[in-house]
């Protein structure tokens, strides 16, 4: 059994390996920028979506707030800029520290509640952030505040209109949420956080500390977001509570996984290359007329896969590997 699990993961680490050589090469030859744009976000979200993950496939703590981590990871790494001139590859840090923070001050009173109540307190929390950015001057309020254009550089994390840099920017990001979660799921975190998430009593009379297990998974899902959230506002050029902490977010952050497979590696991966690509073009194409069609589009995915395959998207792959039952 050991034997087989350890194949297993040598083999997951080199299809990754293989898929990242892909995703360096491939955009290389691709000129259409809003190809370009696409494969970013999609990435971009995959990655958050493996942060969610971490915490609401592993863990099993549903939340439905993480866009104040995305929030708060990229006003703390913009304003840092603007203020403190501190550059942005430096300053995306200390956004993911403070996500990672934010995610503990939250999990701290919310973990004591279970199921649906955590999930509702986390839709409360992300709001109680949103109002108070919204009207709070020093954050810019409703106006939002401008990313100052600088020289494009690695250090600044701006290339001008170039947008093949910010591309491998957002696939190292994807890359190592990707990583962590798969030193995550072999490690003996991982196996006592799938314990907690699938029956805490039992995983309590095994000597899992449940409530440090939930905090150490919203640490680093926090962390991961607030990252996320800083390299968004640095790519899109400009903040406001409406562009980043939006309750909107926290569900966009989580449908990839969703409809994915929740708490696998593969998951949040395919389920970001259907929604994203699906988000951005009816956006594009519907313009104004459309707004909303994507909403109306991710439910019916949802519920096409719920009922079809309610394991997520990357069950379809797991039968043909091992072949009809």
């Amino acid at each position: 059994m050991d034997n087989f699990i350890t194949r297993r993961r040598r083999h997951e680490l080199m299809v990754a390996g293989g898929l990242l050589v892909v995703a360096i090469v491939a955009p290389m030859f691709i000129r259409d920028v809003t190809a370009l744009n696409v494969i970013i976000l999609s990435l971009l979200f995959a990655g958050l979506s493996q942060a969610w993950n971490i915490l609401g496939g592993y863990c099993g703590q549903i939340s439905l707030g993480h866009a104040l981590y995305f929030g708060m990871g990229s006003y703390v790494s913009t304003l840092l800029y603007v203020h403190g001139a501190i550059p942005p590859s430096v300053g995306m840090f200390a956004g993911a520290a403070v996500g990672g923070l934010a995610a503990l001050l939250v999990g701290w009173p919310c973990f004591r509640l279970s199921g649906h109540y955590y999930a509702i307190a986390t839709v409360v929390v992300g709001e109680i952030g949103y109002l108070l950015f919204l009207n709070w001057d020093y954050v810019g309020g409703a106006t939002g505040v401008y990313i100052p254009i600088a020289k494009p550089s690695l250090v600044n994390l701006q290339f001008g209109k170039d947008k093949l840099p910010y591309l491998y920017v957002v696939l190292a990001f994807c890359s190592a949420t990707w990583l962590a979660a798969w030193l995550i799921e072999g490690s003996r975190w991982g196996y006592a956080w799938r314990a907690v998430k699938d029956d805490m009593v039992a995983a309590r009379s095994l000597g899992v500390n449940i409530f440090a297990s939930k905090m150490a998974a919203a640490a680093i899902s926090g962390a991961f977001t607030g990252l996320g959230g800083a390299i968004y506002g640095l790519y899109v050029g400009y903040i406001d509570p409406d562009s980043v902490m939006a309750g909107h977010f926290s569900i966009l952050i989580a449908l990839p996984a969703v409809l994915g497979g929740v708490g696998t590696l593969w998951g949040p991966i395919l389920g970001a290359a259907l929604l994203i690509p699906m988000k951005e073009l009816s956006s594009s194409y519907l313009g104004g007329s459309g707004r909303g069609v994507d909403l109306m589009l991710y439910g019916a995915m949802i519920v096409v896969v719920a009922l079809a395959q309610p394991q997520g998207v990357v069950s379809l792959f797991r039968r043909r590997a091992h072949g009809p039952a």
